[in-house]
């Protein structure tokens, strides 16, 4: 056990404060504290010394120095235990400091801000902050550090049962978050640094990092994962203000871990089209997406495309839901979840029939650019984001028949699709609506099998998106047989000769756009 006989108060966010101080005050414990943080305890009728006063040093350089004194990190970083350095404390007329209650600048919204300059930023670099609680925390067997007011409840707790002490079980616990919590502020200053930098003097050769530093706070424990035997939980990017993690759940059961993967593959989907779009996903695979200038009659054709696989599915829409849109949802059959970017009063009062109705909104549909990872044994992968488009000027057509304009506008529709379908995909469509798709198969010419029996008789006439070339003739003559007219693909294969005359022989046109779009 510690007693507690003098502390050192200086915070920023000062939520709980007054109570921590209070208890202190009841305990006969000398306050140290600086600026606000002071005139509050004051105003409360709690006695504090200025740091100033108990250094003897004024703050300087606009308050950029106020705690960076021997007399104040000396306290901190004595040994209680070693003699001489109680002896060098005494000669020097300092005297030890057994708590210390800091938290930061807030350098994470300070950059948040519109328009904020790199000055105003690095004005928010707490400097002793940080040094008090590192050097508090490296002492935390004599040194009650908190860094955030969330731990002044179990301290209080622990300054009653204990008659103003504190367990050195719970400093050691306290000092652990120390350090995470300095980590966290210097990995946020760092990126921003590195950012602008890059930002002022272009794109860094280096892009990515030798040392991958990721830190994430946790939202909520999850019921479980994929399984129902594994636990999980979903943790929010720190900084971080835009992304699925900023949705609200307008009604409905707590989202589930796979509810939330599939919430994610519908979003990015549907944020691709500039017209009214939805789209209906399954384990993170579409089942139907259609664009058209009307919402209902997107959905209608997203939900046709595969009424038994939609049957449980995840909606996404990128405009506002209707009405007559939340009524079709409805009479279409279960679905788990829809999300969209705003939901008209009527549709809200109509999904409320459906309690168990997972309804979420998220008002952000242009696509965030970001750095994607995926977990490895023992390690991570981490890439950019996809975010190739296709440009009409790019696209060659090396086959004697040329697709029509509207052949090339359902190509350029399979193709943003086929971008979100697992590899390897093929998306059959009709003008800007899919009607088959074969998705995550080992053989491009099984995925091309699935999409034509998916579609049935509107197979006759569509066009073929794959999302890599074909390595042989046999999925262009299954693609024949299916009924298409037309096949966009990346192109490149040591085949595209072979696979450019069999589209001769049979009398389709093929687009090469020389973008492959894997997804695994």
């Amino acid at each position: 056990m510690v007693k507690i006989t003098r502390a050192l108060i200086s915070v920023f966010d000062k939520t709980g404060i007054v109570e921590l101080c209070q208890e202190l005050k009841k305990r006969e414990v000398e306050i140290l504290s600086t600026g606000g943080t002071a005139k509050l305890l004051r105003e409360n009728n709690i006695t504090v010394k200025e740091v100033s006063e108990y250094t003897g040093f004024p703050e300087m350089l606009d308050g950029r120095v106020k705690t960076l004194h021997p007399k104040i990190h000396g306290g901190l970083l004595a040994l209680r235990e070693n003699s001489r350095h109680l002896q060098s404390l005494k000669d020097q007329g300092i005297g030890l400091i057994d708590m210390v209650v800091v938290n930061l600048y807030p350098f994470e919204k300070t950059i948040e801000k519109p328009g904020v300059t790199i000055e105003e930023a690095i004005e928010n670099i707490d400097i002793g902050g940080p040094s008090m609680l590192r050097s508090a925390a490296k002492n935390h067997r004599s040194v009650c550090v908190l860094s955030s007011p969330s731990q002044y409840s179990g301290v209080i707790e622990e300054l009653r049962k204990y008659s103003g002490s504190v367990s050195e079980v719970l400093m050691r616990d306290l000092a652990q978050e120390v350090f995470e919590c300095t980590s966290r502020y210097d990995g946020a200053i760092s990126r921003y640094l590195k950012s602008s930098i890059r930002g002022r003097e272009g794109t860094s050769a280096d892009k990515w990092p030798a040392e991958l530093k990721l830190h994430f706070e946790k939202m909520q424990e999850l019921r479980y994962g994929e399984n129902p035997h594994q636990k999980a939980a979903l943790y929010r990017e720190k900084g971080q203000v835009k992304g699925l993690v900023n949705l609200t759940q307008l009604q409905g059961k707590e989202l589930s871990f796979n509810n939330i993967l599939d919430l994610h593959s519908a979003w990015e989907l549907v944020k691709e089209f500039e017209g009214p779009a939805a789209a209906i996903i399954k384990h993170t695979n579409p089942c139907g997406v259609a664009e058209d200038g009307v919402l209902k009659k997107a959905y209608y054709h997203a939900w046709k495309c595969d009424e038994l696989s939609s049957f449980g599915g995840i909606v996404a829409l990128n405009r506002r839901v209707d009405f007559e849109t939340a009524k079709l949802i409805l009479e279409s059959g279960f679905r788990e979840c829809i999300i969209a970017p705003e939901y008209q009063k009527k549709a809200v009062e109509l999904f409320k029939a459906k309690k168990n109705l997972r309804v979420v909104k998220l008002n952000e549909i242009e696509p965030v650019e970001e750095a994607e990872f995926k977990r490895v044994s023992g390690g991570l992968l981490l890439q950019d984001k996809d975010m190739a488009c296709l440009s009409r000027g790019d696209l060659k057509i090396p086959t004697k028949k040329k697709p029509t304009k509207k052949q090339l506008e359902s190509l350029v529709f399979g193709w943003k699709v086929a971008k979100h379908v697992k590899s390897n995909a093929i998306v059959l469509t009709q003008a800007t609506k899919t009607v088959g798709i074969g998705a995550g198969q080992m053989s491009r010419v099984d995925s091309v099998s699935i999409a034509k029996r998916k579609a049935g008789a509107r197979a006759k006439n569509s066009c073929l998106t794959s999302d890599g070339f074909f390595p042989k003739p046999d999925a262009v003559r299954e693609a024949v047989r299916a009924g298409a007219k037309a096949i966009i693909q990346p192109g490149g294969s040591i085949a595209d000769d072979e696979i450019i005359k069999t589209c001769d022989r049979y009398g389709i046109a093929m687009v090469f756009t020389g973008i492959r779009h894997f997804k695994h």
